[in-house]
């Protein structure tokens, strides 16, 4: 149904329309739209993002000729280079247990408004990426647990195959490479046998490649960023999402030299916070950029991803929701809140200010129940 077709053509009007270009139902991009990320630049105030209004982007989406209601409205990222064919399975495990619906151990709704969905397996991704030696790119999949797209890569050495999280722009047939596991000793023989901090950044941070955070140059955009020496990859993982690096702590050492303590990364909700400078990152932005501009068309789709309807307080009745019940669409002249009457808006936070956090530098901002301004 979504395949282009040509309709039949009358003799008379055949000089015509033949003149005109062909309609098919979808239309596909042709032309390579710019990035919708723009690279950072470095100057004497720190890193500072470059970017333009997001109404003057181009936003690659494929549209579909409305011949049905569900496709009147359905718009889908153009990702024509995703695999085809079904995952490699000994990396998957079947999603199976009372968790698929919200549900806690005790069989309790703990989340609401989810449950059915199509038949899924969980992906086994490596966040952690210790393995050293460059790494071939099979092919970019679609994974249905995430908005991000996977990466299946084979370890050049041992032929061992592994998910991780695609860079957004990588490709079949790319090479990346972990340094988590130390520098190699070819690289820096190539380097003159002395680690040059300049030298070492241009021949590891590129696309794709997981580092230690204390490696990445300032003003980098990371992501699958961990927290902890030991471990895999806990922020900026979905689609689109990166963290930059701001500043490094150093203190100077007895015998000479410096270590770095600490690095500071900002997130995009413009939040500030410390790592860890062994904890591991991936150079790059998280792979499926348009994820976030992509529309369903109708509540089907919604309910083959899992989701079910949510209901308004409004609508509900007084029994059911502290905003329901009255006569008409009223809520009872009470300040918003959840149907277990904690406080919707107004900034409710649950930590107290003798308690801080200790790796939070600067918090993000908070709109205090307001709305944003555009």
């Amino acid at each position: 149904m979504l395949q282009p077709r040509i309709a039949a053509i009358r003799p008379a009007r055949m000089a015509t329309r033949l003149l005109r270009p062909l309609r098919t139902y979808a239309t596909a991009i042709d032309h390579k739209p710019p990035p919708s990320i723009e690279p950072t630049v470095l100057s004497d105030e720190g890193a500072r993002q470059v970017q333009g209004s997001r109404k003057e982007k181009f936003i690659p989406l494929r549209t579909y000729k409305p011949r049905t209601p569900g496709l009147r409205h359905l718009k889908r990222p153009v990702n024509d280079h995703l695999w085809k064919g079904r995952p490699l399975l000994k990396l998957t495990i079947a999603r199976k247990g009372q968790h698929l619906g919200g549900r806690n151990n005790t069989g309790r709704v703990t989340v609401r408004h989810r449950g059915g969905g199509h038949k899924r397996r969980i992906r086994i991704v490596d966040y952690k990426r210790y393995l050293p030696g460059k790494h071939v790119v099979d092919r970019i999949e679609y994974d249905p647990n995430r908005t991000a797209h996977l990466a299946l890569v084979t370890r050049l050495e041992t032929g061992e195959k592994s998910y991780i999280v695609a860079a957004d722009g990588m490709r079949a047939g790319d090479h990346v490479e972990s340094f988590r596991s130390g520098i190699p000793k070819a690289l820096i023989k190539e380097m003159g046998g002395v680690i040059d901090p300049g030298m070492l950044a241009a021949k590891t941070a590129s696309r794709g490649n997981c580092l230690p955070i204390h490696m990445v140059p300032l003003g980098s955009q990371v992501f699958n960023v961990g927290s902890k020496a030991k471990g895999g990859g806990v922020f900026c993982r979905s689609a689109g999402t990166y963290a930059i690096i701001v500043n490094k702590e150093e203190v100077d050492l007895p015998k000479g030299g410096v270590e770095v303590t600490s690095v500071i990364v900002r997130m995009q909700s413009g939040e500030v916070r410390k790592v860890a400078p062994d904890a591991c990152c991936t150079i790059g932005v998280a792979s499926n950029i348009q994820s976030h501009f992509a529309q369903l068309g109708k509540a089907g789709r919604a309910r083959w991803l899992g989701k079910r309807p949510e209901v308004r307080g409004v609508a509900m009745n007084a029994a059911d929701h502290p905003h329901g019940g009255g006569r008409g669409k009223s809520k009872g002249n009470v300040h918003p809140v959840s149907p277990w009457g904690t406080p919707a808006k107004g900034g409710y936070k649950t930590r107290h200010k003798r308690n801080p956090h200790p790796f939070l530098v600067q918090d993000r901002p908070r709109n205090q129940g307001k709305r944003r301004p555009r």
